[in-house]
């Protein structure tokens, strides 16, 4: 065989082998990623163990039944004390896992401080009826309360611990009536969440829960202390920290992990579901992931 033609039957085989593993394997590795945080004005004394669950898009070929499952067992097991999760819990794809069925399941997790869950952009734009209405509830919504999880859509909810701490769940730039023009996003965006943490007290800090992390670029509320995003999936294809698309208007700025911007703490999940391409999940450089974040102040978590 010539060099030529051997070079690129090694091409060839090497494109069929990454994309077996993009379909077949990645997109089922479920990985646990730590963080740990000491962000500005965090309450002295106080140690939190936050569990960060998302982007479930939950399908028998990716994050089936058996799957979920399996990361409410393994979340547990790392003994969070709040669990929070961000939303996209269906998937866009046929034949998903019936959000009932999603919401029985993360039903079992177990966080002594609460587990909380908001909306995603699918959970609104894949339900047609809630749309057609131009309102709530989804029927993710009305499944998470269901089955007896926090839900926080523009509403703010104060932990029980020794110390003031709230989370403020905001809603999908998704939401009908959210305007899509980016200066008009932008302005509802952050009307919305001045009115959501009214209920707030002064001085008193808010890790806020939103499930588009581009909201972080905007002039926060000095009381958020952290934001927990997903939306992005990490790219779901990332090759030396690039992938071809992002869904953020802000490109790589906000794809991934830990981002630190005029002394804030933003995180974001690479979730644990995928989206399809040719009816398979992909998923390259960027497995699912259960996020676990560790939170002190600066002084106790150099001790």
């Amino acid at each position: 065989m010539s060099r030529p033609v051997l070079t690129g039957t090694l091409i060839a085989a090497g494109g069929l082998l990454s994309t077996g593993y993009a379909t077949a394997l990645e997109p089922h590795r479920v990985q646990v990623t730590s963080y740990r945080l000491s962000p500005p004005n965090w309450p002295g004394g106080l140690r939190l163990r936050v569990a960060v669950l998302t982007d479930f898009h939950a399908h028998p070929r990716c994050m089936g039944e058996t799957e979920i499952a399996a990361v409410v067992s393994r979340t547990n097991a790392l003994a969070p004390d709040v669990t929070v999760l961000l939303g996209d819990y269906g998937s866009q794809s046929t034949g998903p896992v019936p959000f009932e069925t999603v919401a029985r399941l993360l039903s079992g997790l177990e966080a002594p401080k609460g587990v909380y869950a908001i909306q995603g952009n699918h959970d609104w734009g894949d339900d047609r009826e809630a749309r057609r209405r131009g309102h709530g509830p989804t029927r993710a919504e009305r499944a998470l309360r269901e089955a007896g999880l926090g839900f926080l859509e523009n509403a703010v909810a104060r932990l029980d611990l020794p110390v003031p701490l709230w989370l403020a769940g905001l809603e999908s730039e998704m939401t009908p009536r959210v305007p899509q023009a980016p200066a008009l996003l932008d302005r509802h965006r952050l009307s919305v969440l001045g009115r959501t943490l009214q209920h707030v007290p002064p001085g008193e800090p808010v890790i806020l829960l939103a499930h588009e992390p581009d909201i972080f670029a905007l002039d926060l509320d000095s009381r958020i202390v952290l934001t927990l995003s997903g939306h992005t999936h990490g790219g779901q294809i990332r090759i030396l920290g690039w992938s071809p698309w992002i869904p953020s208007r802000y490109g790589l700025r906000y794809a991934y992990g830990h981002v630190v911007e005029r002394g804030r703490d933003l995180l974001v999940s690479a979730g644990l579901g995928s989206h399809f391409v040719a009816g398979w999940p992909v998923r390259l450089g960027v497995p699912p992931e259960i996020v676990i974040v560790d939170i002190a102040a600066a002084e106790a978590n150099t001790s």
